[in-house]
């Protein structure tokens, strides 16, 4: 009888155990992150929270990560890829390394923030602008059009940070809306022009402290600031070019679930998660100042409606890299 009652003993700790181990959840997703870091661990703490789903941020810039992805391919354990802009995004996908987005998910998101493809999916957004420092630049002379800039008497007095993500896909643009040639003239003049700052809040600063008239820069620098303590923007004036000027361009984060992942579900889950209520809410009520891109999602009230900003239309996932990083190079530029 011992003998009987121990066999059943062990037979239902046995089912008990493998019960358990169906039902509980994977060990999570890892998440390669060119993101700012406070935005996605934000987004990843009440992921987790609501749903149980362990993330892991890995840290890193566009490109970096970019290429890393490409150099693991299958390999990768990479399970989600989270950009600042999106020629990082088309970089991987051009690699085929992307799974298709979730239709479900993919309607989150209206068109202009995503790709034809559906192979990635716009998780926000940010615009470029002009600051300008309102006792070395009266109102009604900043740049009408960011072309302006490589113009002769725009000589030294305006600055930006050419080594950065954020403004190579300014550049990006820029090559897409107005081709090589008038790319390639626009960066001999900004050579010629411009002072090269590494950081845009490093540009910004110099020209709240009146080192420089002005600076092309993201709107998100000002607004971060200004939240804060506003010592780094409060001589600052933010100028929006509008008109669909290449100077207006609206930069598309993206977010892509890695074919290669082996937590497919959970992975699709979280880009689900953050283009829909959840994430987008973290946008408009937390701190990073970046656009909701969600359909029917509303950004920071702080900032200037996104359908006021008159950007032109740019097809975020043919921005290319390659070429803006060959032209910048043979400006001297990088």
């Amino acid at each position: 009888m011992t003998f009987v009652r121990a066999h059943v003993a062990a037979l239902l700790a046995l089912a008990l155990t493998s019960s358990a181990m169906a039902e509980s959840p994977s060990d999570g997703i890892v998440v390669y992150n060119a993101q700012h870091e406070s935005l996605t661990k934000a987004w990843a703490e009440a992921f987790t929270q609501e749903t149980g789903i362990k993330v892991t941020i890995r840290q890193g810039g566009d490109t970096e990560m970019a290429n890393q992805l490409v150099q693991e391919g299958a390999n990768s354990p990479a399970d989600v890829f989270l950009t600042e802009n999106s020629p990082a995004m088309a970089l991987v996908d051009q690699a085929g390394l992307f799974a298709p987005i979730d239709a479900d998910t993919l309607a989150q998101v209206p068109e202009g923030f995503k790709p034809a493809d559906g192979h990635w999916i716009g998780i926000a957004a940010r615009s470029t602008v002009f600051v300008y420092n309102k006792d070395l630049l009266p109102a009604d002379q900043p740049p009408k059009s960011l072309l302006d800039l490589a113009k002769p008497e725009w000589k030294g007095r305006w600055a930006a940070s050419p080594g950065g993500a954020d403004f190579q896909a300014i550049v990006g643009a820029l090559l897409q809306l107005k081709g090589e040639q008038v790319t390639a003239d626009w960066l001999a003049g900004m050579k010629e022009n411009a002072t090269a700052i590494r950081g845009n809040s490093a540009a910004m600063k110099a020209v709240n402290a009146g080192q420089i008239p002005g600076a092309v820069i993201y709107h998100y620098y000002y607004f971060g600031d200004q939240a804060k303590t506003g010592e780094n923007s409060k001589n600052v004036t933010v100028y929006y070019f509008r008109n669909q000027d290449p100077g207006a361009f609206v930069s598309v984060s993206g977010g892509g679930v890695l074919a290669s992942s082996k937590n497919q579900k959970d992975a699709q889950a979280f880009i689900k998660w953050v283009t829909g209520k959840g994430g987008q809410t973290v946008l408009r009520d937390g701190d990073s100042f970046e656009y909701a891109v969600g359909v029917g999602a509303e950004s920071n009230p702080k900032l200037e409606p996104l359908a006021k900003l008159d950007a032109p239309k740019v097809e975020a996932s043919t921005l290319d890299s390659k070429k803006v990083i060959e032209l910048m190079t043979k400006a001297n530029l990088l």
